[in-house]
């Protein structure tokens, strides 16, 4: 029987809380060192994080009973400082929410996929151009990356890269993809081109768009 997925019932959601849960299993620690040691690691490139949330997601940790408080100190003036550490049941929680992520495909929402559900509304020329610009930039920071990565190699074991492997392998592909389908734009091959080009020209849809809008109008009119 396939696993029942737990996303929905998951007291705590934000990706943040996972990190946060990870590092004390290392160490006990207060929030201010928990914020820095994330960001010496570069998690901000991993996950996106509101640092401002950051206490609100130790006081739900703490809530559910995930972390505890073991000392809270004050330094002269300063603020008190709470040091936490996980529980028996954040155990648990970090371990099976990894579970879930890493066993059970999740479809991922990107603002370059919208994008390109809509660009029909661009001629085929400027969309290549943009499609370039984009290759271009995606080149570069792919040369960064790996020179970047193979430093790291030396100095860091390599489990605790894989995250930062499996964002290049995207990088890569994308740019393979986009660089595939300039090709096709380039040599003419891209089915429809001419049309979609046509309909830029003189406003005129192609004939195959206008029967396939009829027909989706008479299937949304019930006939």
């Amino acid at each position: 029987m396939a696993r029942e997925r737990k996303t929905a019932r998951r007291k705590i959601s934000n990706l943040l809380a996972l990190s946060l849960l990870n590092l004390l299993v290392e160490r006990p620690m207060y929030p201010y060192e928990m914020a820095a040691t994330l960001r010496q690691r570069g998690k901000d490139e991993a996950i996106k994080i509101h640092w401002g949330s950051l206490y609100t997601v130790v006081q739900n940790l703490e809530k559910y009973g995930f972390i505890e408080a073991v000392d809270v100190a004050r330094e002269g003036r300063q603020p008190e400082r709470t040091t936490y550490q996980i529980t028996g049941a954040g155990r648990e929680e970090l371990k099976d929410w990894l579970r879930e992520l890493i066993g059970e495909p999740e479809r991922e929402y990107t603002r370059f996929e919208a994008a390109l559900g809509e660009c029909a509304v661009l001629p085929p020329d400027e969309l290549a151009g943009l499609l370039q610009r984009r290759l271009d930039v995606l080149d570069a920071a792919i040369a960064q990356h790996e020179t970047g990565l193979e430093a790291l190699v030396t100095q860091i074991p390599r489990l605790f890269l894989i995250e930062s492997e499996y964002h290049l392998a995207l990088r890569r592909a994308e740019a393979e993809w986009i660089r595939k389908l300039l090709t096709e734009f380039t040599d003419g091959s891209f089915p429809g081109i001419r049309e979609w080009q046509h309909f830029h020209d003189t406003g005129v849809p192609p004939a195959d768009i206008i029967a396939l809008d009829e027909k989706n109008r008479k299937e949304a009119a019930g006939g």
